[in-house]
């Protein structure tokens, strides 16, 4: 037998598999299972963006596109981003499309972070931060946000975590898994930190479109002096529900998206052309289904969260993306034995806190990209389960 630990990059070796994919996992294997464990829309890619897709492919446009990406698409990017968010910049220098924002945010740390560098990522965060930075050699360095401040970055605790050896700041707003989200008020403090200490910042906005109550989301690159220190990251998979697409973009300063390109070019060459069709329809006629589907977000959001409150779980008001994220320490189980136990017994699927980071313990994330039938019949479940734990507590 061929030992072969000892060929693998130490660095590979040293990341482990995503938590979020084990309960899903678990699910696909039991039967009457409602699983609310995955960021997935359950809405079908819009039929006028699946059809531009389906006629390029008649047309037999199947050839690779540049490695930024077609100009006809970089062009709508970036008109986009002046029309939702008031920031400019050139399809040509400033913008590169790439396999899903995971490649994105992969290409801009690996573009950043010299061996020892450290980045700054608040937690509870999405599953790829940690794991990609240490990849790219740096130093992952966690702020763990507080419920009690709605899971925000506070100022204060990033100037308490800044170091020589910090590079680089990870800002994941609207965020997965809490909801949070960061008002301008919020983003002006962070953004006198990261200029005093000559940081950059990696503004990871896939849900930018989800916001809800009202409030639009704000970019840090609108904030003063701010454009030239972030790379924003975005893509079409949340908003348009079009995540088997597998579609991204980065915006930014040029030289670094220069840098990004080359990487780009030589690991992955370009995305994927049918997709870019697609979403060049997505962009220039698709404002129409991106509201349709917040608006039906946001119902779902208000029951889940009235169900969570009213069952005893704890849960803040989300105001962004397409999760909640209650607190179970009432039922006196930590996040993997609730989550556990809820897909065995209850055959509901969420997705302990932990996965997310060390801070998560004691909450879980609950997906509401799911239907108001599916999502009914879940609460009841879980209301069914915390009350029978709490029959156990008493004896």
């Amino acid at each position: 037998m061929i030992d072969y630990t000892k060929y693998f990059n130490k660095r590979i070796k040293s990341v482990s598999p995503s938590g979020i994919r084990r309960f899903f996992d678990i699910a696909n294997e039991m039967d009457d299972v409602i699983s609310l464990s995955i960021g997935e829309p359950d809405f079908q890619t819009p039929w006028h963006i699946r059809d531009e897709g389906i006629r390029n492919l008649e047309k037999g446009h199947t050839w690779y596109s540049p490695n930024r990406g077609f100009s006809e698409l970089l062009k709508q990017i970036t008109e986009y981003y002046e029309r939702r968010f008031g920031l400019s910049y050139i399809p040509g220098d400033q913008a590169l499309v790439t396999v899903g924002g995971s490649e994105a945010i992969d290409l801009a740390l690996r573009t950043l972070v010299d061996e020892g560098d450290e980045v700054i990522i608040p937690q509870p965060s999405f599953v790829c931060y940690e794991p990609l930075t240490v990849m790219a050699g740096g130093v992952p360095v966690i702020i763990n946000t507080k419920n009690e401040d709605h899971f925000r970055l506070k100022a204060s605790d990033l100037e308490a975590s800044i170091t020589p050896k910090t590079k680089l700041l990870v800002l994941p707003f609207p965020n997965n898994p809490t909801g949070a989200i960061m008002e301008r008020r919020d983003l002006e403090e962070i953004a006198e930190v990261i200029k005093k200490h000559d940081l950059m910042v990696l503004s990871d906005e896939i849900y930018s479109e989800l916001t809800y109550g009202g409030r639009n989301h704000v970019s840090i690159a609108s904030i003063d002096g701010m454009y030239e220190r972030t790379i924003v990251i975005n893509g079409f998979s949340k908003s348009y529900a079009m995540t088997g697409w597998r579609l991204g973009y980065a915006l930014g300063p040029e030289p670094i998206i220069a840098q990004m390109t080359k990487l780009h070019q030589y690991g992955i060459m370009c995305a994927p052309t049918t997709a870019q069709y697609a979403a060049i329809e997505a962009l220039k006629n698709g404002d129409r289904d991106v509201n349709k589907m917040r608006d039906e977000y946001d119902m779902r959001r208000r029951l889940v969260v009235d169900g969570f409150n009213d069952m005893g779980l704890s849960c803040f008001e989300p105001l962004g993306a397409f999760y909640v994220f209650p607190c179970i320490k009432s039922t006196g189980l930590g996040s993997e034995e609730f989550c556990t136990r809820l897909i065995m017994e209850k055959h509901v699927a969420v997705v302990p806190g932990t996965a997310f980071g060390k801070c998560g313990d004691g909450f879980v994330r609950v997906s509401y990209s799911y239907s108001l039938k599916h999502l009914k019949i879940a609460l009841e479940r879980i209301r069914e389960f915390v009350k029978e734990l709490e029959n156990e507590r008493q004896g």
